[in-house]
């Protein structure tokens, strides 16, 4: 797939968020970032053990590259770690899923929604390189067990 990101593609993915909401406080912003960051540890180091438990049971999961290209959604958590495990299982190179630039707010009581930046990395050929730019879209679930990722898309600026 060749398709490219022109200028500001995502900027209707990244107007979920109205303004007015409320900031999170920096324990509950705190806690979202580190949901978020062992996520990223999830899918790099093939851990679906972690990957589920940061998921609520119902979460959903979509991607995109550029706007034009669409997967999804995948919705449920055992489906969402079974498309991540058949993913890895035929990755030959050491990811790194950079999640960068986090705006976080809260939407409701009991929900938040964040945003970050993506770049992804891939050690094939013995030096590191950037494979893909883009953003995530999280809206995340406060449970007993802390926050836990409802939803998840990825918008990607260039194909993998």
């Amino acid at each position: 797939m060749t398709t490219t990101a022109a200028f500001g593609w995502g900027s209707s993915h990244l107007d979920t968020t109205p303004s007015g909401q409320e900031d999170l406080g920096p324990a509950e912003r705190l806690a979202v970032q580190q949901t978020l960051a062992r996520y990223a540890f999830a899918l790099d180091h093939a851990d679906p053990a972690t990957l589920e438990g940061l998921l609520t049971e119902d979460a959903v999961w979509t991607a995109g590259v550029a706007g034009e290209a669409e997967q999804g959604p995948v919705t449920g958590r055992a489906a969402i770690v079974d498309l991540v495990r058949d993913a890895t299982e035929t990755q030959t190179d050491q990811r790194r899923h950079h999640l960068i630039n986090m705006v976080s707010r809260r939407v409701d009581a009991g929900t938040a929604a964040a945003w970050a930046y993506l770049m992804l990395t891939s050690n094939a050929g013995g030096s590191a390189t950037v494979i893909a730019t883009g953003f995530y879209t999280f809206t995340l679930r406060h449970t007993e067990g802390g926050w836990r990722i409802a939803e998840v898309s990825v918008g990607l600026d260039n194909a993998v």
